[in-house]
């Protein structure tokens, strides 16, 4: 009989064998790094050459070279581009989530870069105002802030896969893809992005059947509105497990807590 703590200690290992199957494949899923109006040839080039695996304070995720970004010449000119482009012609659904998916990723890397070394992205706010509503950069010439884009753009499109595949530069956030999001494959892309949150049980999903418990990522708590249309948190959830897995965790008995949520910055 394993203690609930030492469930979590076998299931990160298993995580950790996962991430590095994940950052193998990762490389191949992608065909096509340009959205529809926009070229992310520059992130999707950044990202591959940048992200590595990496366990931290036994949590295994996808870290970013940070220091290594800090002057990177294909990063200045992506966000230059950013900032002079035309986002008139993003018409379709993904390729709207696709372009905004890829822009919060880059802007978040972004304001780390610009306060950097920071040993959290939240010590870039004040008491004030949050490091989310500071200005984080420009796009199609107006100023952008990480809240903008996630609350009333993303948000708001009802896809809640999203809260997989944007990344707020921390240690409990959902991984880093090491390939850009296209509109092509988006579904394909957003699936695969919650498989990997889910099965992550260091921060994402852990079951206790012994102790009839479940701990989730508080991302799950935070965001639970955006899951009601899917059928709730657990309904949700439970079409990216074993069947086995899923009946019991959607027990009316099982008891559900989240993990504490690690601020610290996913560098390598």
């Amino acid at each position: 009989m394993h203690s609930f703590e030492s469930l979590n200690i076998i299931r990160r290992a298993s995580a950790f064998l996962l991430a590095i199957m994940i950052l193998l494949v990762s490389s191949f899923t992608v065909n096509s790094v340009q959205a529809k109006g926009f070229d992310f040839s520059e992130w999707d080039s950044i990202l591959k050459e940048n992200v590595s695996t990496k366990i931290i304070r036994e949590i295994p995720l996808n870290v970013l070279d940070y220091k290594k970004l800090k002057y990177n010449s294909q990063l200045k000119n992506l966000l230059q581009r950013l900032e002079n482009t035309d986002i008139s012609n993003l018409k379709k659904r993904e390729e709207v989530l696709a372009f905004w998916i890829n822009v919060y990723n880059i802007l978040a890397v972004k304001m780390v870069l610009d306060h950097y070394p920071v040993k959290s992205i939240k010590d870039i706010g004040s008491i004030f105002r949050s490091v989310w509503k500071r200005p984080a950069g420009k796009v199609a010439g107006e100023e952008r802030t990480l809240n903008d884009i996630e609350h009333e753009i993303l948000r708001k499109m009802g896809e809640p896969r999203i809260h997989a595949a944007i990344v707020c530069a921390s240690v409990s956030c959902p991984d880093l893809s090491k390939t850009v999001f296209v509109p092509e494959t988006l579904d394909a892309q957003l699936d695969w992005q919650m498989k990997v949150f889910v099965h992550n049980s260091a921060k994402g999903l852990v079951i206790d059947r012994e102790g009839k418990r479940v701990q989730l990522s508080a991302i799950f708590k935070w965001f639970a509105e955006d899951f009601k249309s899917k059928g709730g948190v657990l309904s949700f959830v439970g079409a990216y497990l074993s069947p086995e897995d899923n009946k019991f965790i959607n027990r009316p008995d099982t008891e559900i807590s989240y993990f504490d949520y690690d601020w610290g910055l996913n560098e390598r």
